[in-house]
């Protein structure tokens, strides 16, 4: 039975929003483990999404990418980017500045990563136990329907992945980037402001389009492997 696109962009749609729940989470937990408490206080340890959304870059941004094609709107759909409220983090609580705040800067991208392996084990199990790949214009039983979730959630978090590590304020990359500049240049980079949104959605959109190409190729290569 062929699925409802809708049904589908409202599956990708939630996996975003828990996936940057997720991703913040991970930034949260990260730094209470190296003795930085501002977000726990302000109860950020939780996948909770109504206390990590922003307006605009987990709810607007999105949705324009996800339902805009199936609404005739095809600007800056291809690929998805989001983004959730940035989790608080005061450096001076941390014994080793640079390597402790680098740390939990990673730990988000890294969150992401976690939930594309959890797709790819369970693409790799439908794989090996039916032998084929789910097709999005067909779910005809239950299986099909996880694999297609499991699908979803590979490339929803691959493109976290790399969108986040993109180094533009104020993305996870352009956190590590500020270690590494000389004062001068940090001021600047600093004070971006609406030009590191205009280059997240059309400088970053495509980047994260071509690397994500090249990560499902490899996803599909190595489910070639756990063929029944």
């Amino acid at each position: 039975m062929a699925p409802n696109p809708f049904l589908i962009a409202t599956f990708e749609f939630v996996l975003l929003i828990f996936s940057l729940s997720f991703h913040e989470c991970a930034h949260a937990w990260m730094a209470s483990r190296l003795g930085d408490q501002t977000a726990r206080m302000q109860g950020r340890v939780t996948l909770n999404p109504m206390v990590h959304v922003d307006m605009f870059g987990t709810l607007i941004l999105p949705a324009l990418m996800i339902f805009g094609p199936l609404l005739g709107g095809g600007l800056i759909s291809g690929y998805l980017i989001g983004w959730a409220k940035p989790t608080p983090v005061i450096t001076r609580n941390f014994r080793n500045l640079v390597r402790d705040d680098s740390l939990v800067t990673l730990a988000g991208p890294v969150s992401n990563l976690i939930l594309a392996f959890a797709g790819l084990l369970g693409m790799a199990i439908v794989f090996r136990l039916h032998g084929y790949l789910p097709q999005q214009d067909s779910v005809a039983t239950n299986v099909d329907a996880f694999a297609i979730l499991c699908m979803l959630a590979i490339q929803v978090n691959l493109s976290l992945f790399f969108f986040n590590l993109l180094p533009i304020p104020p993305l996870d990359g352009s956190r590590v980037m500020r270690h590494f500049l000389p004062y001068g240049a940090l001021n600047a980079y600093d004070r971006m402001g609406a030009l590191s949104y205009i280059l997240m959605i059309f400088v970053g959109g495509p980047i994260v389009r071509y690397f994500l190409g090249h990560a499902m190729q490899l996803v599909y290569l190595a489910l070639g492997n756990f063929r029944s």
